[in-house]
């Protein structure tokens, strides 16, 4: 598959794809289309080989060596001459960089510069993904030296023209693995307006007073633009004598801070605010689940180890709840979803995974930082200062009407306008929240939304339905969040923020900007694009940067998380377990398991003996003779079938109750694998499948095309299976059914594969 410009699907024929490899930037001739109207091309041009080094395993066979690369989408080994092996020895995972490309005739050939280990090593699957991922994972030499020159604590010249907070009991509330503390929290009762109300301040560390504009530290955060967080392991955005320590709210320590210092009032509305740089002193880290069993009783232990702070916590409550209701009377989208934690020991393998279960600590920060976002948004809007915000967009027009159809199809009785609000997806939910397939139909919610964005550009945070909303309460582990401590403090200083020179998009950057121009234009096709002055392009740019580093920080953590995963379930080959579908495609569905919270493939050709279809509507695979669907949602029974470390992909065997023993047996012979089994043997198969369970054939499907083709469940028992059981083999009964197949000239015959 090629992507043309970031946002069409091009296929190239396998010979197209010798003299190239994942990454190279070609130019492509669409040379006819199929019958879906796909388009199908011929690279005429190499614009620009990709510079990224290649990670892959050391393997020497027939006396040659060569690198099999870790990530699939590359499809050649890559040859290295004797000399270029340097201290790797075969099987263990190396760094390659290329000395020669790929050609028609010839595969890639290049040469060590790096032995990263063997592959059973512990946290080698994360050396892997930041590699795999060009996240920067080392800091520069002039940034560490730096980071040590900084003072170890605060110092009475750096506390100058700040407020003093340090009698004001603030705390952090985090999690009990977290090791660096963004935002502590302080609320009293207050008199807003005539009515009752409260002060809520939330300090949040005050890292650009230590981050200097432009500076070594500067450049490497800009780079990084996020931490990234993987089980077990964290690559910092600032050197760890920032993030853990001169800018991390530790308790019983003074800090300094930047505020929002907020007026709320009954109905849970900001009444008043205002910004201001502050020095502080933590008086208790606490965890969320010592919080909550706090408010759930305080008199209990956790409450009588902290008597002088459980009247603010209770405040804190209060506040909340107000938020939580003005929440609901916005209309913002709020939809319940199941996080999981994955549990590792001493050497990096999983022990578990566990939900990560929310509790009212959990709500109670987040409601505070949202407001805190929102003020710095508002603050940032109103002095009329460029700066980046957090922006979510509706859904676009395909994806309305794809919902709307969905919700019509499934009997909701309810839609969304041509312009939706963000409270007419909420009340959807609320309303559906009992259904059977309550879950599918918020999946479809969820899905029809677009991704947030951080952009100069303020169009309103739809999910949340705020006018204006950024990020400005975690600067240490974000950088947009940075860069907005530093617009509020020009602002407060009537000065203007000045963006240091910013390195020129790269190509994540560059498709992201592809793609919000393309949404751009689908609104306002008749309008002029306005000329953006060079401060406004250049935070676009930082914009587009910040966005695509986040999204390459989430893609690394998944590859990490599905690598565990995967080794995981290897202990488990064979096993059953019960799941729930979690999506449908037209290749097959996707199971998470309730136990293990691990999703994986049952294949379309793993469903039973009929073809089946998917319908993209109804978001379900349907089968065409039985009218047997499977949809998110459907509670199915799986087995553990295959596991493809490399790949990242476990695959599942859909198990029917009282699945006979012929079928299990045979399907145990070959693999899994069916179409293993001779021509005869498996229409044999299939007609068995039918006498028991009514079903014929199966339909498997690809991305690219759909391939039909009969094969045999083996599934169900037929009473006469059944009454033979007493005498006769599993493959004696599979023997008679083989007979009694070839002896039916009246069966009805399945169509013939497509391929």
């Amino acid at each position: 598959m090629l992507r043309d410009d970031g946002e069409a699907d091009i296929y190239l024929p396998p010979n197209e794809m010798r003299a190239v490899l994942h990454k190279d930037r070609v130019k492509a001739r669409i040379v006819r289309h199929d019958r879906k109207n796909r388009p199908e091309g011929r690279v005429t041009e190499i614009i620009e080989r990709s510079a990224n080094p290649i990670i892959g395993r050391l393997l020497q066979e027939s006396g040659v060596w060569l690198v099999a690369p870790e990530d699939k989408r590359y499809g050649q080994d890559v040859l290295i001459p004797k000399g270029a092996t340097g201290t790797a020895k075969a099987g263990q995972v190396v760094v390659v960089q290329l000395t020669e490309p790929p050609a028609l005739f010839g595969q890639p050939v290049g040469r060590v510069t790096e032995v990263l280990g063997e592959i059973d090593d512990p946290g080698m699957e994360i050396e892997i993904a930041v590699r795999k991922y060009g996240v920067p994972h080392e800091f520069s030499d002039e940034a560490l030296a730096l980071a040590r020159a900084l003072p170890d604590a605060v110092r009475p010249v750096d506390k100058k023209h700040r407020v003093d907070l340090t009698d004001v009991p603030l705390v952090t509330i985090d999690g009990e693995d977290a090791r660096d503390f963004d935002d502590a929290v302080y609320c009293e009762p207050a008199k807003v307006g005539r009515g009752k109300g409260w002060r809520l301040l939330v300090a949040i560390a005050d890292v650009s007073h230590y981050v200097e504009t432009g500076s070594a530290i500067d450049i490497d955060a800009y780079d990084r633009a996020t931490s990234v967080y993987f089980p077990r392991r964290v690559i910092p955005m600032l050197p760890e004598k920032l993030s853990n320590g001169l800018c991390s709210l530790n308790p019983n320590v003074e800090r300094l801070c930047m505020v929002c210092d907020m007026l709320v009032n009954a109905k849970g509305e900001v009444h008043a605010y205002q910004f201001y740089p502050a020095v502080m002193f933590s008086h208790a880290r606490f965890t969320y689940t010592e919080v909550a069993a706090i408010l759930a009783n305080t008199r209990g232990p956790e409450a009588a180890q902290r008597k002088t702070l459980v009247p603010h916590l209770l405040d804190l409550h209060d506040v909340y709840q107000a938020l939580l209701k003005e929440r609901g009377v916005r209309g913002a989208v709020d939809f319940e979803t199941t996080e999981t934690q994955i549990v590792c020991d001493d050497a990096g393998r999983i022990e578990k995974i566990v939900p990560r279960t929310r509790n009212v600590a959990h709500r109670l920060i987040e409601e505070a930082m949202l407001a805190a976002n929102v003020c710095s948004a508002d603050f940032i809007s109103q002095s009329k200062h460029v700066g980046l915000f957090r922006v979510h967009e509706g859904p676009t027009p395909e994806k309305k009407e794809m919902l709307r159809n969905y919700l019509k199809i499934a009997g909701v009785g309810m839609t969304i306008s041509d312009d939706p609000e963000p409270g007419e997806f909420q009340r959807i939910a609320l309303a559906t929240k009992d259904r059977p397939d309550a879950q599918q139909i918020h999946s479809m919610l969820l899905r029809s939304m677009q991704q947030a964005i951080y952009t100069p550009m303020n169009s309103g945070h739809f999910g949340l339905a705020y006018e204006a909303y950024t990020h400005f309460t975690s600067p240490i582990r974000r950088y947009p969040d940075l860069l907005v401590h530093r617009v509020i403090k020009a602002v407060l200083n009537k000065a203007k923020y000045q963006l240091p020179v910013l390195p020129t998009p790269g190509e994540a950057e560059a498709k992201l900007s592809k793609r919000l121009a393309s949404r751009v234009n689908a609104k306002e096709p008749t309008q002029k694009p306005k000329k953006a002055s060079a401060d406004e392009l250049a935070w676009q740019a930082a914009g587009l940067h910040c966005s695509a580093n986040e999204r390459r920080a989430d893609e690394a953590s998944r590859d990490v998380e599905a690598w565990l995963k995967c080794k995981y379930m290897r202990e488990h080959l064979g096993e059953e377990f019960g799941g729930v579908v979690t999506a449908a495609t037209g290749f097959g569905i996707f199971v998470t398991l309730d136990a293990m919270y691990v999703e994986g493939l049952v294949h379309i050709t793993e469903l039973g003996g009929e073809y089946f279809r998917f319908d993209e509507a109804r978001q379900e695979l349907r089968g065409e003779r039985t009218g047997i669907r499977y949809a998110i949602g459907t509670r199915v029974r799986v087995q553990v079938s295959r596991v493809d470390l490399d790949g990242r992909k476990i695959d599942f065997r859909l198990v029917n109750e009282g699945q006979d023993l012929v079928g299990r047996a045979m399907k145990d012979k070959t693999g899994g694998h069916a179409t293993e089994l001779p021509a005869q043997e498996r229409g044999a198969a299939r007609h068995a499948g039918e006498a028991r369970t009514g079903k014929a054939g199966k339909k498997t499907a690809s991305k690219r095309s759909e391939i039909r083709a009969s094969r045999g469940s083996g599934s169900g028992r037929s009473s006469s299976a059944g009454s033979e059981r007493s005498t006769k083999s599993p493959i004696q009964a599979l023997k008679a059914a083989v007979k009694k197949a070839a002896g039916n000239p009246g069966r009805k015959q399945g169509k013939k594969p497509r391929r």
